[in-house]
């Protein structure tokens, strides 16, 4: 991977990697390179239309059917920066595979919900779920820069307004949260929060850091994998003013991490904004250990800390891309004791029904004997005892 430049200002050129400007040029060539670099641009020239999708890919005739389907609800959208990483002839991309619809998504089995992590259930007023004593969701929108085929909200965003500056929305889930003193901790998501523009999310931000018992607050994203124009100087400026400021960032496999990717996340590093990662196990896209540790390790070279592996939530037509539970176990089997600890995330269950996160690792317990527990190391040695005893 190339290293971007040291320093950015507003008036620095946002990086282009030789693969982008083949593309602009390619699909774009009255956009200038500053065009491109813009992240309003990028948003103003997303794909939607089956029309638009042809004019950059060679569709099968499975994707074909699902983006013409009458009556179908959950958008489509996809950036030309994030366009130009898809392999646009072959439909089994890993990339591809997670924005571009099939027929199977239209498919739901009984075991799959609407809602699947009972949110709607846990919504004392519009916009904020409570269901962690301590810690609340705040959905500031509907709208994301790209729809993921796989998402948990897909019941929620992607409505007919464009970026709607809901205030009055706002306002009541920050009442509600100013008079819930147990709240320390604010994950705000959406939709996406960083689509929105500086102002707005410097009015929310500084509110939110202005209530007293509000110790952290976290911002759920992809942006920075899809749209890294986005994450300008100004911007970080807004979120480098109320630490401490945290960055959930949604990966989902190595070839996100481009020059561009490398430059936004270190603007953000530099800005004092941390940032963590959540990677969906996705059947066929990096249910494998080897992509997810390149993954990782990719994640750590650019300062995000890997998080999470979330196995994928059932919402309704996600069948396809579930894995059994079993793989992301032995995914962290084998990356456990052969990489480094900080390269290892922890592999999450959320139970449907609002049971909550539950972490599931490997199990290296043998057996007790006496005060000693017998134990399998990393290597799947065993034999090995530590003392433990009863009492």
């Amino acid at each position: 991977m190339q290293h971007p430049a040291p320093h950015a200002t507003e008036t620095t050129p946002f990086p282009l990697s030789a693969r982008g400007e083949a593309f602009r040029a390619r699909h774009f060539p009255n956009a200038s390179a500053a065009d491109w670099g813009e992240w309003r641009w990028q948003l103003q020239h997303r794909l939607r239309s089956p029309e638009d999708f042809r004019r950059f890919f060679q569709l099968s005739p499975a994707e074909a059917e699902a983006l013409e389907r009458p009556g179908r609800d959950f958008p489509v959208s996809l950036t030309p920066y994030y366009a130009s990483l898809l392999e646009a002839g072959n439909p089994l991309d890993p990339l591809r595979r997670t924005m571009l619809p099939v027929p199977d998504e239209f498919v739901v089995s009984p075991s799959e919900y609407r809602d699947p992590l009972a949110e709607d259930a846990h919504t004392p007023v519009p916009g904020v779920v409570h269901r962690y004593p301590d810690r609340a969701l705040f959905l500031m929108g509907e709208q994301c820069p790209v729809y993921c085929r796989y998402c948990t909200r897909s019941r929620l965003v992607g409505g007919p307004a464009e970026v709607p500056a809901n205030r009055s929305r706002w306002q009541r889930g920050l009442d509600y949260i100013a008079r819930t003193p147990a709240i320390r901790d604010v994950l705000v998501s959406g939709g996406d929060p960083l689509i929105y523009p500086d102002a707005k999310l410097d009015w929310l931000l500084a509110a939110l850091h202005a209530i007293p018992h509000v110790e952290m607050i976290r911002l759920g994203t992809k942006i920075p994998m899809v749209l890294p124009q986005r994450i300008t100087p100004a911007l970080c400026a807004v979120l480098g003013r109320y630490p401490p400021l945290y960055l959930s960032v949604h990966a989902t496999h190595p070839r996100e991490l481009t020059l561009e990717v490398a430059e936004a996340c270190r603007r953000l590093a530099c800005a004092g904004v941390v940032m963590r990662s959540q990677t969906v196990l996705l059947k066929g896209i990096n249910d494998d250990a080897e992509t997810i540790r390149e993954l990782m390790h990719g994640l750590l070279k650019v300062r995000i800390s890997p998080y999470y592996l979330l196995q994928g939530d059932p919402i309704q037509g996600s069948a396809h891309f579930r894995t059994p539970v079993q793989a992301g176990i032995d995914i962290i089997r084998a990356l456990r004791g052969h990489t480094s600890g900080y390269a290892v995330p922890h592999f999450i269950v959320d139970t449907p029904n609002g049971g909550g996160k539950i972490s599931l690792d490997p199990d290296y317990v043998q057996a007790r004997d006496g005060d000693d527990l017998l134990i399998t190391n990393y290597e799947g040695k065993g034999g090995f005892r530590y003392p433990d005893p009863l009492s």
